[in-house]
């Protein structure tokens, strides 16, 4: 986006208005909506009990009504669901300090960053480095905590609330351990309660260099995910595929880019640096009882019969991959 565009009306926010331009065909947003949806929310914010500490400024709530399209009862829920998810999974979701060892050491390898430059649609692109975890020194918790870090550092940019994501992930040097680092039970609580949770808008999903043993995997996880979700996420036999869908400006270096990746992660740990502040005071905010999040009981019967399945799906290709060897 240029930075010399115009404001247009109710951009109060400091978005160019070529920005609120998709805003308002993408997700119904202009100034009158998102003016009334952010004083229902905060005043519904203010005055739930199970809610304790939560932020009420502008950006963090327009995260989530951006998710839902300015849908408030959906919005509430997706919140209480985040905090929910926080709650739940406290060791994966909360202290995303880059500074501590481990979790920086991860961030330094460049398992997963943010590229500095959007794509030709706005998008932050993240990239996803599987040489840049050692299952064999970092654990599950540090690799799900370097993904709740990068999403909650980008979910701070209202540009981005309005744009989504990308996502490009780079499977060359993915072991056997790799896939076995996860406990099952955990990573299918954690896979489904995040798509649940998480107020973003995943629009790209490109994958290279997947192992062919792999790629029955991504099959399986496919078919859990929407329709929509199932549909951008695409596997590419080489980065020249990759390239005629993807700007080159976004891409490191070593994926055919411009940018060396190095130069890439120390702007990436910039970023958490001026942001580092605001996500640690995330952990200041708390869900005091899930009572508020809307369950049907029949629906639920359901969702924990497919949990239980997929639990055991889980378990049953954990078990063929101990047997498996990449190339």
């Amino acid at each position: 986006m240029k930075e010399k565009e115009t404001i247009a009306e109710g951009g109060e926010q400091g978005l160019p208005e070529s920005l609120l331009k998709i805003a308002k065909r993408e997700l119904r947003e202009d100034k009158c909506t998102r003016e009334q949806s952010l004083d229902q929310l905060r005043a519904w914010v203010q005055k739930n009990e199970d809610l304790q500490n939560v932020r009420c400024d502008d950006t963090f709530l327009l995260r989530f009504l951006r998710a839902k399209k300015f849908s408030v009862p959906m919005a509430e829920q997706t919140l209480l669901k985040y905090l929910n998810i926080r709650r739940t999974f406290p060791h994966m979701s909360t202290k995303l300090d880059f500074l501590e060892p481990r979790l920086g050491d991860l961030i330094d390898q460049g398992y997963i960053f943010a590229a500095p430059r959007r794509d030709r649609h706005g998008r932050r692109v993240v990239i996803i480095n599987a040489k840049g975890l050692n299952p064999k020194v970092h654990t599950s918790c540090d690799q799900a905590k370097a993904h709740f870090l990068t999403y909650e550092c980008l979910m701070e940019e209202q540009e981005t609330q309005i744009t989504g994501l990308s996502h490009v992930g780079d499977f060359a040097g993915v072991t056997t351990a790799h896939v076995t680092n996860w406990n099952p039970t955990e990573f299918a609580r954690i896979f489904k309660w995040g798509e649940q949770s998480l107020p973003l808008r995943h629009k790209e999903i490109h994958l290279i260099n997947v192992p062919s043993t792999l790629k029955w995997l991504i099959d399986f996880v496919k078919n859990r995910v929407s329709s929509k979700m199932k549909n951008r996420l695409i596997i590419y036999g080489s980065e020249k595929e990759l390239l005629k869908a993807m700007d080159a400006d976004c891409l490191p270096e070593e994926m055919g880019g411009h940018m060396p990746m190095r130069e890439m992660i120390e702007l990436w740990k910039q970023e958490l640096a001026r942001k580092r502040e605001l996500i640690l005071g995330l952990d200041q905010s708390m869900l005091l009882s899930d009572r508020g999040i809307q369950r049907r009981s029949s629906y639920n019967s359901e969702k924990s019969s497919a949990g239980t399945n997929f639990v055991s799906q889980i378990e049953s290709i954990e078990g063929s991959f101990r047997k498996l060897e990449f190339d």
